[in-house]
C-alpha cells in the first residue's frame, strides 16, 4: 500500500484550511452553503496545486483561477489553552479534573467496600480557536471542548462534583450510563433540576455497562447547550473477573461458550483496561495505543448550519506542518499528524457529538478496521470495514493494525465530503 506524499498532504491541508479560515474570517455572516460554493472553486485550485507543488511547475489544471498553484502560508493556531494532540490520550481516571499533571489515582478511594472515582467538572464560558485565527464562544466543562475524558472501571461509583461557574446560563450533566437513580440523570425534571450560575451538585453514577460512552448538558434549548460544547467522553473499562463469570454479557454471540473463547474474552477485557492497570497486558496485546476522537462542529454564524467541522474541535488539527513540497516535512507548532507505531494496535474511542447534522462518519484511507458498536462488546460487531456512520451520541471503538503498511501519511476524514472540506480531515503518520 502506498501513502499520500508528504508534500501533497501538506499542500492539500494548508490550502483547504486557508480557504476555509479566510472565508469565515472575512465574512462571518456567510452561510455554510456559501462557504462550500467558494471552496468549490478554491478547492479545485488546491487539488490542482498539489501536483504543481510536487512538480514545481506551478500546477497545470487548465483553469485560470488566480489562486491556481498558490499554496499560501501555513497557518498555526495561536491559542495554547487546549491542545487536541494531548487530548487524544489524556484520560482522567479519578484525579478531580487536573488532567495529566496530577496523580492519576488522586481521586480514587474505597468507600463501603466499593471503589469510588471522584471528579470535579466546572461549567466555564470561554472562547476556543476552531481554525487558525477563527474563535468561537463556547460553554464548556473545565474550559475545554470536548470536556475531560473520564475513565472508570465497570462497577465503580462515579462521583462528579459539578459547579456551574458560567456567567448566565443554567447547566446540568447527563451521563449515558445505566443509571439506577433518576435524581442523578441530569435532566431539568429530576433531582436538582438545572443548576443556575453559582450553584453546585454532586452526581453519583453507576459505572455500567462497559463501553465508550458520553456525558453532556441536558438543559433546554438542548441543541444550543450541546452545540456550544458541553459534552465529553466517558469510558467504562471491563473488569476481567466479571467477564470470566458472565462471558455472554460481553458478546453478541449465541454459539458454544468454550474455555478457549472465555479465555480470549478475558484477555480482551484486560487489554481494554490497561490505562488503570498497565500490568494487565495480556499476550497478544502487549502494544496498544489508545486515543479518543470526538466528532464535532461549529455554527459560527448561528444560522443552524455548521461552518467548521473537526475531531477534537480544531479543524485540520492533525494535518501536516511545513514542507518544501518535495517530501521533506516537519511538524508544525500546533498542527501535525497523529504519529502511530506500526507495531502497535491502534484503538480509537470514537464519539459523535455533531449538532445540526443528522449523521457523521469516519473513513480511513488504505486501511480497514474492526468496529465495536458502543464499545459494549468484546468481539467486533463489524469487521474489516473502512467507513463507519454515527448519529449524534452514537459511539464505538475501532481497532486498526498498520503492521503491513509502508511508513508514511494516511488520510482519515468524515465521508460526508463537505465535512472534510470544512475541517474534518487529517492524517495518521505510520512510523
Amino acid at each position: 500500500m502506498t501513502s499520500m506524499g508528504y508534500g501533497a498532504a501538506q499542500s492539500l491541508t494548508a490550502q483547504l484550511e486557508q480557504d476555509l479560515a479566510s472565508t469565515i474570517d472575512v465574512a462571518p455572516s456567510v452561510s455554510r452553503r456559501a462557504v462550500l460554493g467558494g471552496l468549490s472553486i478554491l478547492g479545485g485550485a488546491a487539488l490542482t496545486g498539489v501536483g504543481g507543488a510536487q512538480s514545481g511547475d506551478g500546477g497545470g489544471g487548465g483553469h485560470d483561477h488566480p489562486d491556481h498553484g498558490n499554496f499560501g502560508a501555513v497557518g498555526e493556531y495561536d491559542s495554547d489553552e487546549f491542545d487536541p494532540h494531548e487530548f487524544l490520550t489524556e484520560f482522567n481516571t479519578g484525579d478531580n479534573g487536573d488532567g495529566g499533571d496530577a496523580d492519576p489515582n488522586e481521586g480514587v478511594y474505597q468507600e463501603n467496600g466499593r471503589t469510588v472515582r471522584e471528579f470535579t467538572l466546572t461549567a466555564v464560558d470561554t472562547e476556543i480557536e476552531v481554525l487558525p485565527g477563527v474563535t468561537f464562544p463556547v460553554w464548556t466543562y473545565n474550559g475545554q471542548v470536548p470536556g475531560p475524558t473520564l475513565r472508570v472501571e465497570e462497577g465503580d461509583l462515579v462521583r462528579v462534583n459539578f459547579v456551574n461557574g458560567a456567567e448566565e446560563h443554567a447547566h446540568t450533566i447527563h451521563p449515558h450510563l445505566k443509571n439506577l437513580d433518576p435524581d442523578m440523570d441530569g435532566t431539568p425534571t429530576n433531582g436538582p433540576g438545572v443548576l443556575n450560575p453559582g450553584e453546585s451538585f454532586t452526581y453519583e453514577w453507576q459505572a455500567e455497562p462497559m463501553g465508550t460512552h458520553l456525558y453532556h448538558c441536558h438543559t433546554m434549548p438542548l441543541k444550543a447547550h450541546v452545540h456550544r460544547g458541553l459534552y465529553g467522553a466517558l469510558i467504562v473499562d471491563p473488569k476481567p473477573e466479571r467477564v470470566r463469570e458472565n462471558p455472554r454479557d460481553y458478546v453478541n454471540y449465541h454459539g458454544p461458550m468454550t474455555d478457549e473463547l472465555v479465555s480470549e474474552l478475558v484477555d480482551r477485557a484486560r487489554s481494554r483496561n490497561m490505562i488503570s492497570h498497565p500490568d494487565y497486558a495480556p499476550e497478544g496485546f502487549t502494544g496498544v495505543n489508545e486515543m479518543v476522537m470526538v466528532m464535532n462542529g461549529f455554527d459560527t454564524n448561528f444560522d443552524g448550519d455548521n461552518e467548521v467541522y473537526a475531531v477534537n474541535t480544531r479543524g485540520f488539527c492533525y494535518g501536516v506542518g511545513s514542507t518544501d513540497g518535495r517530501g521533506n516535512w516537519a511538524a508544525g507548532e500546533t498542527k501535525r499528524p497523529i504519529q502511530v507505531d506500526k507495531n502497535e494496535l491502534q484503538r480509537v474511542h470514537l464519539v459523535n457529538m455533531i449538532e445540526f447534522d443528522a449523521i457523521n462518519s469516519f473513513h480511513t484511507h488504505s486501511q480497514f478496521f474492526d468496529y465495536y458498536d458502543a464499545g459494549t462488546t468484546l468481539l467486533p460487531t463489524r469487521s474489516n470495514i473502512d467507513t463507519v456512520m454515527q448519529c449524534q451520541a452514537q459511539r464505538g471503538v475501532f481497532e486498526m493494525d498498520y503492521s503491513d503498511h509502508d511508513p508514511g501519511l494516511y488520510m482519515f476524514h468524515a465521508h460526508q465530503s463537505e465535512f472534510a472540506e470544512l475541517g474534518w480531515m487529517s492524517f495518521f503518520e505510520v512510523v
